[in-house]
């Protein structure tokens, strides 16, 4: 790929965040207009720097089909350490009583979905996870941040290396990503998961790709992951 090309992956990608956190900080809608409905529960978990509305596209077309999506107010903008995020979410899915959830997550916020599946006192009322451009084994740009924040997604991060030793959850995540990922270089495959890639460039325009809403639909009403790779 030239670097021309991958300099307009760039410039769409951060077009497109843009757009959407001015829309999120803009936005008064609040997350319990989108905790009714009647079929299965939907647990939205954003990326780091990420408001929960960032992904209201996604919210609202999972909603719109008769999904309670549910949205964990108290991560704020998703910046706390893996295990301390996935413990908030942990105590939410306790007290809503929630079972038989799929999550729907963005880059970190997969992070999160895993270690609660594998670790969380929780893991049993999670039934499935779709994961778009998470970063599972870690970016090698994150050693270069000057923030902890971000320099916790380097290669042999500690939370890192344990959530890739547990493999027994992967074959009910569904990891999607882009065809290019300016984020995540070292790709967001997962060994013994469902493995999709799409044609959308970016890390964060993977989440209007159609395919990956299509996933999030089919994981929401039933279908559990199929281990391959697309």
């Amino acid at each position: 790929m030239s670097h021309l090309r991958r300099a307009g992956f760039w410039a769409a990608d951060y077009a497109y965040a843009g757009l959407w956190q001015a829309r999120a900080f803009l936005s008064r809608q609040d997350p319990g207009e989108f905790a009714s409905g009647s079929e299965r529960p939907v647990l939205i978990l954003p990326g780091v720097y990420e408001n929960w509305r960032f992904m209201l596209p996604i919210i609202r077309d999972l909603h719109g089909r008769g999904h309670p999506v549910h949205i964990v107010e108290s991560l704020g903008h998703n910046r706390a350490p893996v295990v301390d995020g996935a413990r908030i979410v942990d105590d939410y899915l306790a007290e809503a009583g929630l079972r038989d959830v799929v999550i729907v997550a963005h880059s970190k916020g997969g992070l999160l979905g895993k270690q609660l599946m594998t670790f969380g006192e929780s893991a049993t009322r999670i039934r499935a996870m779709l994961a778009a451009a998470t970063p599972f084994a870690g970016s090698r740009y994150a050693r270069f941040m000057l923030n902890s924040t971000l320099r916790s997604f380097s290669p042999g991060n500690e939370t890192l290396t344990a959530l890739a030793r547990s493999l027994d959850v992967n074959e009910r995540i569904v990891s999607v990503f882009p065809s290019f990922d300016p984020h995540i270089p070292e790709g967001s495959v997962l060994e013994g998961a469902s493995n999709v890639r799409v044609q959308t460039a970016g890390h964060f325009r993977v989440l209007a790709d159609p395919r990956t809403l299509a996933e999030a639909r089919r994981l929401a009403f039933g279908h559990l992951p199929n281990a391959q790779s697309v």
